[in-house]
């Protein structure tokens, strides 16, 4: 793959071209918001492209809003922009419908969608790693050439995610499950705090954060986004409701004595657990399980470094870091993920070099 047409440059589609572009792609951009583009460009996601000029491309990406994927791609087609298609929406079957209503060419076009993002949106949001190990779904047709499938696999090959093929409308599902339904519950839990007082708000630890972090998401963006997959996502939060208005009756009844409900609430908490240990983990395997060493740092240029240098040196792996900021002080909380049988190491070596290890 030598050349790629970006069209739409948001966090995707400019991270696509940051991603391209490190691999030696010539990559042209393309969006009808022009300060975008010139922000991409500045980027180094690729240059401008201006319809008419050049050569026909390897491959044309589609990183614009689900309900606009079918008219783009048709617009593309007509003009013979590119040898294959691919479209990165987030929602798949009702866009892919829509091509096919609109007599798109679906030899060329395969439909993919990245399992990647972050809460900030734009192109100035953009990283040239947002892909690497990341699922990266593709959804051909019966009627998908085996050579657009091989342009797309290659895309994300040279993205740095791992190819994961799923019918559309089981993709959808799981996107439902996975990422939609999960941004509209983390919305309603941070809803709570818009009217909440400020002494509420000081209270507040990095569980509320935890929960909420999606929550800052775009809200334009994702009506589109839960509008094209709005049945998934409505049944998913159904059944959310239903644990929830169960949870709360049993309170209820705690409340008023009643003790025979707690069962009720601990069976949700317990189906949470298995729920949450079920996530994959960082390689994609079964999630493993680490021991965490807490570790006070100040808030200060360098002291992750200098953390950092200390695992280095005692030959222990970081698997996972967190940090939680200590409200009115000039530190926090390190929590480092490790194996196990490196706790003690790692705890020692910390202890022997002045740091704070509670």
């Amino acid at each position: 793959m030598k050349t790629v047409l970006i069209l739409g440059t948001g966090l995707v589609g400019t991270s696509i071209g940051l991603a391209l572009r490190q691999r030696g792609v010539t990559v042209l951009l393309a969006d009808r918001d022009l300060g975008a583009v010139r922000l991409a460009r500045e980027m180094g996601a690729g240059q401008e492209w201006r319809a008419g000029e050049g050569e026909q491309f390897d491959l044309a990406v589609i990183a614009v809003p689900p309900d606009h994927v079918a008219t783009e791609l048709r617009g593309l087609q007509q003009r013979d922009v590119a040898r294959f298609y691919t479209d990165v929406a987030s929602v798949k079957a009702k866009p892919i419908a829509r091509a096919i209503q609109l007599g798109c060419d679906m030899g060329t076009y395969v439909a993919s969608h990245p399992m990647a993002g972050r809460e900030k949106a734009g192109p100035g949001a953009a990283r040239a790693d947002l892909f690497l190990g990341r699922p990266w779904a593709i959804c051909p047709t019966s009627e998908s050439d085996e050579e657009a499938r091989k342009a797309v696999e290659e895309l994300i090959e040279l993205c740095g995610a791992n190819a994961v093929e799923v019918a559309a409308e089981d993709h959808d599902r799981a996107v439902a499950i996975v990422s939609h339904a999960p941004h509209v519950a983390a919305s309603a839990v941070a809803a709570r705090l818009a009217e909440a007082s400020d002494v509420t708000l000081g209270l507040a630890g990095q569980g509320v954060r935890d929960v909420t972090r999606i929550a800052g998401g775009d809200p334009g963006l994702w009506l589109g986004i839960l509008s094209g997959n709005a049945a998934p996502v409505a049944e998913v939060l159904e059944a959310v409701s239903r644990d929830l208005a169960e949870a709360a009756t049993a309170l209820r009844a705690l409340e008023e004595g009643d003790e025979s409900a707690a069962p009720e609430v601990t069976q949700l908490l317990k189906r949470g657990v298995v729920g949450h240990g079920r996530i994959p983990g960082k390689h994609g395997g079964p999630a493993a399980a680490y021991g965490v060493v807490q570790v006070v740092i100040g808030d200060r240029p360098g002291q992750l470094a200098r953390l950092f240098q200390v695992c280095d040196e005692v030959g222990v792996n970081v698997e996972d870091v967190r940090l939680e900021h200590a409200p009115g002080l000039p530190l926090g909380l390190a929590e480092v993920s490790v194996q196990p049988d490196a706790v003690t190491v790692l705890t020692e070596a910390l202890h022997e070099r002045g740091w704070q290890v509670p």
